[in-house]
């Protein structure tokens, strides 16, 4: 079962990045198999915003959003919206690209007024890309995410257990789901050994 971290900032390094890269470390200590970040800046911008859906590059992020199994979505919030990065990226999207998958939002921004943006804007696309389960999203204004004296970011500590929490719960869901597919895998039986009664 893996997991696909997805960076919709379109700077790096970012807020919205390092809150994704923490959620990845508490992932992994919970023995989740987390992929790669794929950082949607690094695509090529033409074929995003020109819906170029054979891009090499495009075709390459939608093969990687089909394989996992949960995708956590990072981005920063900006006009009390997702980044617009994010926005073209998601349109790329086959209508059924989230289907059956587990999604853990994740959003950054300046103020808590807009911390609304996960419920109010991400979370219905997400619902329309066919996500069968939209965790509780993790919303940091910038005292959240501080800038640390020695470069990069770090987590203030209610942060920091809301990922903890965020992560625990989506790895715990991930080997439920293993299990219960585990425990209703049938074999195969030929059809001439199918026998009906009435």
């Amino acid at each position: 079962m893996s997991i696909l971290l997805i960076a919709g900032s379109p700077t790096q390094p970012s807020r919205s990045t390092a809150l994704l890269e923490a959620t990845a470390l508490r992932l992994k200590a919970h023995g989740a198999a987390v992929e790669p970040v794929l950082q949607l800046a690094r695509l090529d911008p033409a074929a995003l915003l020109g819906a170029q859906f054979q891009s090499a590059t495009v075709r390459e992020a939608t093969e990687r959003v089909a394989r996992a199994d949960a995708i956590v979505v990072a981005t920063p919030v900006y006009k009390a919206a997702y980044s617009g990065l994010l926005k073209v990226f998601l349109d790329v999207l086959p209508q059924t690209a989230f289907k059956g998958k587990l999604v853990l939002p994740l959003a950054t921004g300046g103020s808590p007024h807009h911390m609304l943006a996960l419920d109010y804007a991400l979370r219905p696309v997400l619902q329309s890309l066919g996500a069968r389960h939209i965790l509780p999203g993790i919303y940091a204004t910038d005292q959240g995410v501080p800038l640390l004296p020695e470069g990069g970011y770090g987590l203030a500590a209610d942060i920091a257990q809301r990922v903890e929490d965020a992560a625990e719960l989506l790895a715990g869901d991930l080997r439920r789901n293993a299990a219960w597919s585990a425990a209703t895998e049938f074999e195969d039986v030929a059809f001439a050994d199918v026998r009906c009664s009435v």
